[in-house]
């Protein structure tokens, strides 16, 4: 069963505490860190530690994910708006959030109206996705296709770096001894079917450990250490939560889509990222050239954001704004349903 935020198993918002967001906050930071690192910077126990991300990961309201970044390993990334019928939206939604180059796949809008976006590698240009087999899916009324040209907030930029659990001297105690990942000049290792091998078990758990990993390849613990260390240098590998947003008292989810003056849309697009209720937004082709992914507590607060950080960004023209009712599948593979879920 899926909790209204999309996750198998969440849990109510009043059993999550502060050590729950530290925790989050620190995963985001050192996602593979051990117990014991993390337990020294919370001030807590390493048994506290491990019973507290058994438990969030366990209902499902944290699942910490290897990801490979788009940009750098060149793929095309489309944002993905595909009107249905009433009664079919959740089923295409369904559909489409068992694809492999799908991700964060949403029935906004009254349920009528799934977002998604979409990834294809250099090699498969075609777009197929888009231009077969949607158009031809029965029930699917209209499908609108942005292309995703600039990311300004997202990826390895998580919305949970900005909740603020952690102290100033808390982040700075989990920052990685070097550079956590390399310039946009820096060269990308090509990756064979043993990387591919090793990716797919990170997409499902981030925190594998290296004898998973190395089993999963067929190479020693030491060699998988240093291609691991290689990829996340190159920036092709980073690290990501799926994350239960209720954990931070978060509750309303809304796709922004702005029409912004083509002069104006780096310094938009720059002060959306910096807004502390944006959890996502890219630059892109199409009529509404800049997307924005926004996380509030509730329409309340939705409001106040509209009318005033949205209303004070200088060259925008028009402002679509599209409630997610559910969302079906997050940033890496659907997760794999509990015992109780089935």
């Amino acid at each position: 069963m899926l909790s209204d935020t999309g996750y198998p198993g969440a849990v109510g918002s009043d059993t999550y505490d502060l050590i729950d967001r530290q925790l989050v906050h620190a995963l985001q930071l050192a996602p593979r860190a051990a117990f014991s690192r993390l337990a020294a910077v919370l001030g807590v126990s390493d048994q506290t530690v491990a019973r507290r991300y058994g438990r969030l990961r366990g209902a499902g309201a944290v699942r910490v994910l290897g990801l490979t970044d788009p940009e750098r390993l060149g793929e095309a990334r489309w944002q993905l708006r595909v009107r249905c019928a009433p009664d079919s939206a959740g089923a295409v939604a369904a559909a489409l959030a068992r694809r492999e180059d799908t991700v964060w796949v949403s029935l906004n809008s009254g349920g009528t109206e799934i977002s998604c976006t979409t990834r294809t590698p250099p090699e498969r240009a075609d777009h197929s996705l888009l231009l077969q087999h949607l158009p031809r899916t029965p029930s699917v009324l209209s499908v609108a296709a942005h292309c995703v040209l600039h990311t300004f907030f997202g990826g390895a930029q998580s919305l949970v770096a900005k909740s603020g659990a952690l102290s100033a001297e808390q982040v700075a105690a989990l920052a990685p001894d070097g550079p956590e990942t390399a310039g946009s000049d820096s060269p990308v290792p090509e990756l064979d079917a043993t990387d591919r091998r090793l990716l797919g078990v990170l997409a499902v758990d981030g925190r594998a450990p290296l004898a998973e990993l190395a089993a999963a390849c067929g190479k020693s613990e030491s060699t998988v250490r240093r291609r691991l260390e290689e990829l996340t240098s190159s920036g092709a590998l980073y690290f990501d939560l799926d994350v239960d947003w209720r954990i931070f008292g978060l509750r309303s989810h809304t796709c922004l889509w702005l029409n912004v003056v083509p002069s104006e849309l780096a310094a938009a697009g720059e002060a959306l990222a910096a807004h502390p209720e944006v959890a996502y937004a890219c630059a892109t082709t199409g009529p509404s050239n800049l997307h924005a992914v926004v996380i509030t507590r509730g329409a309340r607060e939705l409001y106040t954001y509209l009318t005033t950080r949205v209303a004070a960004l200088s060259g925008v023209q028009h402002v679509e704004t599209a409630p997610t009712i559910r969302t079906v599948k997050g940033p890496g593979p659907l997760p794999l349903p509990s015992p109780r879920d089935i």
